[in-house]
């Protein structure tokens, strides 16, 4: 199979590997379509993120969607042909944090692309059965591997515990704060939307965003959100939020930005916020099927560029362009 790997930072090859054979528990998945993630632009370009340092070739991806090819032995809930949108982190199904619900926290878990564990930017994958999560035929390719995203959306939602009628606001409006925007006007609030990039919050608008506004051109600083979500990562952004919540507020951390940020600690104090912050997701992917399915999220509508494992750095840097939302990968493009 072909397999593109980075092999340090800024340089990308092809290589030849075999095609793995599936393991007791495990699928085999022929991959379909990959989204590209901020963080695989991020090795690509630096080589890390945080503690995690790429010290060895790795192969980058982490969003897929695919058909099942071949089973393990012991699997008997999936089938040969089943299309499938795969959960990319293995944990340990016996470490504590498993065992208390939240899978997403357990130190020992296997993420693809992040090292030393290989992605999916590759012709087939295997992964256990439990995580390879069935999709229906309604739903594309595209849509079945943005299905990660989305759950990275709902994990934001839940961690906000946001109710009907509440005032939301959203700082970055890529993907993931457009998706954030699309589940929390699902769950009753009204959502206002910023970033730095004008053409991005058109984008918004179209996912239902009524109130929107550039970052340079923020109207004054007045405390009247319940709650404030950042996806952008950035600590300009994630101070002007904190700043607009409301008495009793509540912040939640979802960009991956800077290690460390000075907080205005009177102001939490004086208005009691609340701030946490959410690291990927559990238990989502039934919910993330059931709205992408149902048509109430759209996940094709994220799509700007396709590219093949041949023009995989065309696509981890396509974001860079005036409209780019979401690349894609798909193994079978020239």
């Amino acid at each position: 199979m072909t397999v593109s790997v980075l092999v340090r930072p800024r340089e990308l090859c092809t290589q030849r590997r075999p095609v793995p054979t599936p393991g007791p528990g495990e699928v085999l998945v022929r991959i379909t379509s990959v989204g590209v993630c901020g963080s695989d632009t991020h090795y690509f370009l630096e080589g890390r993120i945080g503690p995690h340092v790429i010290d060895s070739p790795l192969v980058l991806g982490h969003e897929p969607a695919g058909i099942i090819v071949s089973l393990g032995e012991g699997v008997i809930n999936r089938s040969v042909g089943q299309r499938v949108s795969l959960e990319p982190g293995i944990p340990d199904p016996l470490s504590a944090q498993s065992l208390a619900g939240c899978y997403n926290l357990d130190p020992g878990v296997r993420f693809f692309a992040t090292p030393p564990i290989d992605g999916v930017f590759s012709e087939y994958a295997l992964h256990p059965a439990v995580f390879a999560h069935p999709v229906p035929d309604s739903l594309s390719d595209d849509a079945a591997a943005l299905l990660e995203p989305l759950s990275v959306a709902l994990a934001a939602r839940q961690a906000a515990k946001i109710q009907i009628g509440e005032k939301v606001l959203v700082a970055g409006a890529g993907p993931i704060g457009l998706l954030i925007s699309q589940v929390a006007q699902l769950a009753g609030a009204t959502v206002t939307l910023t970033d730095v990039r004008a053409e991005r919050l058109t984008a918004g608008k179209r996912y239902g965003v009524e109130h929107t506004f550039v970052t340079a051109a923020a109207p004054p600083v007045e405390p009247e959100f319940d709650v404030f979500i950042d996806a952008s990562g950035a600590e300009a952004a994630i101070l002007d939020g904190i700043c607009r919540l409301a008495p009793r507020g509540r912040c939640v951390l979802v960009g991956m930005g800077a290690d460390t940020i000075a907080l205005p600690v009177p102001l939490i104090q004086g208005r009691e916020l609340m701030i946490t912050g959410t690291f990927r997701y559990a238990n989502t992917w039934p919910t993330a099927i059931a709205l992408a399915a149902s048509g109430r999220v759209d996940l094709d509508g994220l799509v700007t560029s396709v590219h093949g494992l041949m023009d995989v750095e065309s696509a981890l840097t396509a974001g860079s362009y005036p409209g780019a939302l979401k690349a894609m990968v798909h193994p079978d493009v020239e």
